[in-house]
């Protein structure tokens, strides 16, 4: 969609609103009587436009966007809460799934005050098992407090609604995608409720098959000229149980367990070939073509222990957690000359990955009056081992152990960390403070090379927030925090992660953690909310590209950059332009300074973005709903490369039955399959690289949620930790 047609439809929608707040605020006549002038006050008519005060979805809670999500138009088609996030304002969700804040920020994902124990492909599915019914409200935290983990630069807090009924309930929830493949997501909730105990039981299935696209053009300097171009199919199937009981012993004591156990599976196959030329494209170099055939196992298992005490202002809680992950992959890599179909390579690798975490966590509050006294100590213990060995096949027809390649990794972290928060409340004032330690101890062993590398550092990381509440209507707030980030595992490993046999990426054991501090201010009039971050973060975790024209291989190195300064500016507003017409307007701008050096080159550039959202819902008769969400992103990146611009326009139609026990979405997502990544190398000089990575998100989605049995009793969720984000 041209970049001048959204600009368009924004200025319209903003006179729109300019117009309507210009006429509410217009001196009433005082011949009107008190319930006509509260009529008047309400809706306003613009030649054929009705403008309406929106019902208040959302409100300001210590300076976090916390927005209603049962009940609320904005959400009323979408399938689960994955496509509510997508629509929340603040929030974007990627092609993959991946849930971002802020335009560059990976939260945590909480589940009614506490994270989630899971790893990010299964809290996508749980959270595809989540329908907007089920849920209250959503909470997006951009800068949280000391309290919380330093990994938390950011946190989603989703809070369910609360249920109290005895007796059982059960919901199913059903969706199918069509593409090109179909692609079937299944799930069961039932829970059982009594006077004393609960029990929660969760069965899911998931199958099907999704695929990728990459296309990649190269030029280095005075060289070849390169074109790759990759297919790849994965068919899943994932099973998934959850097993909990909740005691609720008197009126202070509370204890839950939860069992769970993920098995996934995926068969992917991988198909390339790279078309390379001398730089003026008058000789063929090599023509190949590449098969990645991969049989991939995840299984994990978990146990959650909460307790918690409560007596008047006192509450002392304790979380444990157990989690085990066992990943295997196999891999053949196949390359052959096109043209003549000879072998040219030919090797296996098998990889065996094991992480065991413990965790624990006590936390106490008092509450004095109007103040509020925190305090808690956690301790965590996490251990990776990693084994891959690689066998190449000689001329003999032999497979024969490749000892350049294989490699055998080991990580051990112990982190031990406490807090103290206070927090306030004067008249419309509100203050909170809050100091946090943690100390660190790693060790990297990577076995094969004799490398070491042993690391102990103490961190202290403050924060402090104010919240005035002028009225009702008027609310402005301000914070600050530092947070520090520490490598995740496979960021550490140098291993070689192989998306073609010329194309890798090395893990780094030799990383340092990244320390991120920022301010952030937000005022709320109404339902429009204007929120603006800046900050700085040093040691920042990157990948940088390096190429060797001797063998045209492609490699993808980590590093700490020194620095980079942000800047955020996001604001969104609900308009009701009739009665039946509902838009919501998301707006943000982004500013992003790297001081990136690069080969014998500091590269230092500021990008500036936008991002433009309108979420429109029509309300039509007989109970039907139908949405259009429409989102495109301008042209962003980094010192290195370009982001080419991209949009997406879905819609769908939503319709209950049967007192709404039934309810019923049919969705058409990515309309114009326009919601592909293209990223280009920005310095030609040095190497003129262009790709493109597509996935298949273009997909009519058939989706059924049905309730059933005689209570209303909602489950307690599991919990996750800050070192299970850390097994991506």
């Amino acid at each position: 969609m041209n970049t001048r047609v959204w600009i368009f439809l924004l200025l319209l929608f903003l006179s729109i609103f300019a117009k309507s707040q210009e006429i509410v605020n217009r001196k009433k006549s005082d011949s009107l009587d008190r319930k006509e002038r509260v009529k008047n006050d309400s809706t306003q008519h613009i030649s054929e436009v009705i403008i309406q005060s929106s019902r208040r979805n959302l409100k300001l809670n210590d300076g976090n966007v916390v927005m209603s999500v049962s009940g609320n138009k904005d959400f009323k088609t979408s399938i689960n809460m994955l496509e509510v996030l997508r629509k929340t304002p603040n929030v974007t969700v990627d092609s993959e799934d991946g849930i971002f804040i802020g335009g560059r920020i990976s939260p945590a994902i909480f589940i009614d005050g506490k994270p989630v124990v899971m790893s990010s492909q299964e809290l996508q599915f749980y959270l595809r098992s989540l329908s907007p019914e089920m849920v209250e409200s959503i909470e997006v935290n951009t800068n949280p407090s000391s309290k919380y983990d330093a990994e938390f630069k950011g946190i989603i807090d989703i809070r369910l609604k609360k249920k109290t009924n005895l007796g059982w309930k059960g919901n199913y929830n059903g969706n199918i995608s069509i593409n090109r493949f179909n692609y079937r997501e299944n799930s069961l909730n039932l829970s059982y409720n009594t006077e004393k105990i609960a029990y929660n039981l969760q069965l899911g299935y998931n199958n099907g098959i999704s695929t990728y696209r990459y296309n990649a053009l190269q030029r280095q300097a005075n060289t070849n000229i390169m074109r790759t171009s990759t297919f790849q199919n994965d068919e899943n199937n994932v099973n998934n149980i959850q097993l909990g009981v909740d005691f609720r012993m008197n009126n202070k004591n509370r204890l839950g367990l939860n069992f769970r156990g993920n098995f996934r599976e995926i068969d992917r196959n991988r198909d390339g070939s790279l078309y390379t030329t001398n730089k003026d494209e008058t000789v063929l170099v090599f023509n190949t073509e590449s098969e990645n055939p991969t049989l991939y196992n995840q299984n994990n298992y978990g146990i959650t222990t909460d307790y918690s005490f409560q007596d008047k202002n006192f509450k002392l809680s304790f979380l444990g957690n157990y989690l085990s992950v066992e990943n295997k992959q196999k891999d053949d890599f196949i390359n052959k000359d096109k043209p003549s179909s000879q072998l040219l390579s030919y090797w296996k690798s098998d990889l065996l990955n094991k992480i065991t975490i413990y965790t624990s966590q006590i936390d106490i509050s008092q509450k004095i009056e109007n103040a509020t006294f925190e305090t808690g100590i956690k301790y965590s213990n996490s251990h990776t081992n990693n084994n891959i060995r690689y066998d190449t096949l000689t001329v003999n027809n032999q497979f024969v152990f490749d000892p350049t390649r294989s490699n055998q990794f080991s990580y051990k972290e112990k982190v031990f960390a406490g807090y103290l928060a206070y927090n306030q409340r004067f008249n419309k004032l509100q203050i909170s403070a809050g100091l946090r330690f943690e100390n660190t101890k790693s060790i990297s062993d990577a076995i094969t090379i004799d490398s070491v590398v042993s690391r102990n550092y103490l961190e202290w990381l403050p924060s402090f927030s104010a919240n005035y509440g002028f009225n009702k209507d008027n609310e402005f707030s301000v914070s600050y925090s530092r947070k520090v980030t520490r490598p995740v595992f496979s960021q550490l490993n140098p291993f070689r992660f192989y998306f073609s046999p010329l194309n890798y990426w090395i893990g780094n054991p030799y990383l340092q953690p990244s320390f991120t501090s920022q301010f952030k201010t937000t005022y709320r009039y109404k339902n429009w909310v204007t929120s603006f971050t800046i900050g700085k973060e040093k040691d920042v975790m990157t990948r940088y590209p390096l190429y060797n024209p001797q063998t045209n291989v492609l490699e993808y190195l980590g590093t700490n950059l020194p620095y980079r300064n942000f800047a955020v500016l996001e604001t969104n507003f609900p308009l009701k332009l009739a009665k039946w017409w509902n838009v919501n307007v998301q707006l943000s701008g982004f500013y992003n300074y790297e001081f990136r050096p690069y080969l014998d080159e500091v590269f230092a550039l500021k990008i500036y973005n936008y991002e433009i959202r309108l979420n429109q819902v029509f309300t039509l008769p007989k109970g039907y709903t139908v949405n259009l969400f429409s989102n495109y992103e301008s042209k962003t990146g980094n010192s290195l490369y370009i982001i080419k611009s991209r949009y997406t326009v879905d819609i769908s139609l939503q319709k209950s039955w049967l007192d709404n026990k039934l309810n019923t979405k049919l969705s058409f997502n990515n309309i114009f399959d326009s919601y592909d990544q293209r990223l280009e190398f920005r310095h030609k000089q040095i190497m003129d690289n262009r790709f493109r990575h597509w996935w298949d998100s273009q997909r009519v989605i058939f989706s059924v949620s049905y309730q059933f049995g005689s209570s209303e009793y909602q489950k307690k969720d599991v919990q996750r930790t800050e070192e299970e984000n850390r097994t991506r």
